[in-house]
């Protein structure tokens, strides 16, 4: 038996939050108990399991599932398949989305998992019985009334069926809504693939308005263009703005006139490379594309892209959080002092937890809707939630940030202390 191990240990992003946390709390005035409860998660759960390879050898892999808070609901969050996946990197994350779910205004505690595993490694009967293994393993946390895992970094709307299907066969009945962002042939909700880049486009949108700016010929550069970074670009350049860089884990690729982003993302789903061919333009690194000169940069990859040594290069005008956490905390700083807005992650990337909100509450009534019902209902609640966080900001005069997450704790701490303390 062959142990699968993590190569290095992740960044401590769970450090980061508790300071996002300890900085809301003094803005707030939090009562102190409440404050230690709330910088901390509820219940980590840890599992060593065995999967048995198409060789027919066997391998130890380690999961994770992390409960934040629950006052305001079941636990939702996604599930990750990295080969570093770390508790405290989970943790992290179930505490972003306790807050996440927070300022969305959803009836939802803030949870987070993973399993240590390079998905691409293994066969796809080696996936499903990893997935179908870890989800046993943790089975007694989940349940649509429970904890409501989704898709994240490294699975997909697969996954999450066998995911579902394994809950459904322990339980002697289908139960769609144990999941969200499944095949929509398996209960899933039309426009969830799209949800997360639809809604930082409809925000990133609003907060051009805001400030001023127009869309019309704006220059965008795009790091990490997966599913949420191609989203984004793609209804951008369709309301005029200009993406002139986009990169990837294969590279990046740059157009001052702007990228045709429908070709771009053939190319990718043929399975060529970023700048592979037939799409007009010229090599650039992730470091040059974080530095050019644009009127908005969206990181869309993974946490902390930009940090205190390459804060100072940047120059867009905005930079919106596509990804959880890509901005640290010193970055910020400098780029506060530049006069450059920060979207932050909980207001920006809110889009696929609230479609899969839309998914769970469709599943629950074996009611559907269709898909321009759920873009219009996304639409309205990503301008709700980012006209509130705007209008707090400007009534505090402090950042998004600090609004966006003094708005989402004081939700959860008024449901907290309305609960009280059991027994």
């Amino acid at each position: 038996m062959s142990v699968n191990a993590a190569q290095r240990p992740a960044e401590d992003l769970y450090a980061t939050g508790q300071h996002r946390v300890d900085e809301a709390a003094r803005f707030l005035n939090l009562d102190e108990d409440l404050h230690a409860v709330l910088r901390e998660v509820k219940r980590v759960f840890q599992v060593h399991f065995p999967v048995v390879r198409d060789d027919l050898s066997v391998e130890l892999y380690t999961g994770f599932r992390v409960h934040h808070n629950l006052a305001r609901g079941p636990a939702k969050g996604g599930i990750r398949y990295e080969p570093h996946a770390s508790l405290e990197a989970t943790k992290a994350q179930a505490m972003l989305m306790s807050w996440k779910t927070a300022v969305m205004s959803l009836p939802f505690g803030g949870a987070a998992g993973a399993v240590r595993v390079a998905p691409e490694q293994l066969s796809s009967r080696e996936l499903e019985r990893l997935t179908r293994r870890f989800t046993t393993e943790i089975a007694l946390l989940l349940g649509p009334e429970r904890d409501i895992p989704a898709p994240d970094i490294g699975t997909t709307p697969q996954v999450m069926a066998w995911m579902m299907d394994t809950l459904s066969m322990h339980a002697g009945f289908s139960v769609t809504a144990s999941v969200t962002g499944k095949p929509v042939e398996a209960g899933g909700s039309v426009g969830r693939v799209e949800a997360p880049g639809r809604g930082l486009a409809t925000v990133l949108m609003h907060t051009m308005r805001n400030t001023g700016l127009a869309l019309e010929g704006a220059s965008v550069a795009v790091e990490g263009f997966g599913s949420v970074g191609a989203t984004c670009a793609r209804l951008l350049a369709q309301a005029g703005c200009r993406v002139i860089a986009v990169s990837d884990h294969t590279g990046g690729w740059y157009n001052g006139d702007g990228l045709d982003i429908d070709a771009l993302e053939r190319v990718k789903a043929a399975g060529g490379h970023i700048g592979s061919g037939g799409v007009p333009g010229e090599p650039v690194t992730r470091d040059e594309l974080l530095a050019l000169p644009v009127t908005v940069l969206v990181p869309a990859s993974v946490e902390s892209v930009i940090n205190a040594d390459n804060a100072a290069h940047v120059q867009a005008r905005i930079v919106a959080e596509g990804a959880n956490g890509p901005v640290t905390p010193a970055a910020e700083a400098v780029l506060a002092e530049d006069g450059i807005v920060v979207v932050p992650d909980i207001l920006a990337n809110g889009g696929g937890v609230t479609v899969s909100y839309f998914e769970w509450v469709q599943d629950l009534q074996a009611f559907f809707w269709d898909e321009a019902e759920i873009s219009a209902q996304l639409e309205r609640a990503m301008l709700r939630a980012s006209d509130r966080v705007w209008a707090y900001s400007a009534h505090h005069h402090i950042s998004l940030r600090a609004a966006a997450y003094a708005l989402a704790i004081s939700r959860v701490a008024r449901a907290s202390s309305a609960r009280g303390i059991y027994p």
